[in-house]
Order: C-alpha cells, then sequence, then structure tokens
C-alpha cells in the first residue's frame, strides 16, 4: 500500500467513520438515559409498593376506603398522619426525579401513573385537609402541582 492508499482510506475513515461513531455514542448515551429512568420508576414503584404495605398493615385506618374516617382515635389520627406524611415525601420524591414540563412517550406514561396516584389519594377528604399542613416545608413547584388537583377536586365536591 502506498501513501495514496493511506490517504484515501483516511477520508473513507473520516466521512464514515467519524459520524458512525459520533452516533453509535449518542445512541448509547440514550439508552444509557432511559435505563436509568427506568431505574429511577422502579425504585420508586417499589417503594409505593412498600407504602401500600403499611397501609395493609394498619386497617383500621381504613386508608383504602374513598371516604374519610371520622371515628379515628388520637392514636389511629396519629399513625394516619404520619402514614401521609410518607405517603407526600414519596409524591414529591417522584415529582422531582421523573416530573418534566415537557414530557413524551415513556416518561409520559410513567408520569401518568404518579399523576393517578395523587389524584386517587387526594380524593380523601381527610388527606385533602391535611395537605396545607403536610406540604409544608416540601418543594414548592410539587406543592403547587398536587394543590392544583386538590383545588379540581374541591370545585368538583362544590358542584
Amino acid at each position: 500500500m502506498n501513501l495514496e492508499h493511506w490517504e484515501l482510506l483516511s477520508y473513507v475513515v473520516t466521512v464514515f467513520g467519524l459520524p458512525l461513531a459520533i452516533l453509535s455514542f449518542l445512541w448509547e448515551q440514550r439508552k444509557e438515559r432511559e435505563n436509568e429512568e427506568e431505574e429511577v420508576y422502579q425504585l420508586l414503584s417499589d417503594a409505593y409498593t412498600d407504602f401500600l404495605q403499611l397501609v395493609m398493615a394498619n386497617p383500621d385506618l381504613r386508608l383504602r376506603s374513598q371516604c374519610s374516617v371520622s371515628d379515628l382515635t388520637e392514636e389511629q389520627r396519629e399513625r394516619m398522619h404520619v402514614l401521609f406524611e410518607i405517603l407526600i415525601s414519596l409524591f414529591e420524591r417522584a415529582y422531582l426525579l421523573a416530573y418534566e414540563e415537557k414530557m413524551s412517550g415513556k416518561q409520559l406514561r410513567r408520569w401518568r401513573s404518579w399523576d393517578d396516584y395523587m389524584r386517587e389519594w387526594v380524593e380523601r377528604d381527610d388527606f385533602r385537609l391535611m395537605l396545607p399542613r403536610l406540604l409544608h416545608g416540601e418543594d414548592p413547584d410539587f406543592c403547587q402541582y398536587i394543590m392544583r388537583i386538590a383545588q379540581k377536586y374541591q370545585l368538583h365536591e362544590k358542584t
């Protein structure tokens, strides 16, 4: 091989190899980001499952019913408050890790499941009434998000 062949090969590598390497790098970065997002979603889902196990361990609080429970003892109200604090902490974590203004595809599907969980809990009068106290010191954007949900349910109740 002479110098002209080596020069031609270097042009081929520059024209085809370099763009291919860049595309390959970008593809791998995207896959890695998707894997990280999936891992975060799975960890959050596991944490929500753990929370539901706490709910099941406290059946006397009737937290899976859709209506608030008024005949609770002081000790039961305290346990309920602690469980609601755990739940708000979990929702805030999900919001901070999974929510973005402009989402599409998998991100949006993952977020919608968290939005559904929040709406389900906000439907409960006792949870919604405790929100201002529960949100004290939480992320302001998260507080606005969940309070908008709560306001929608309050408006529906009034009509």
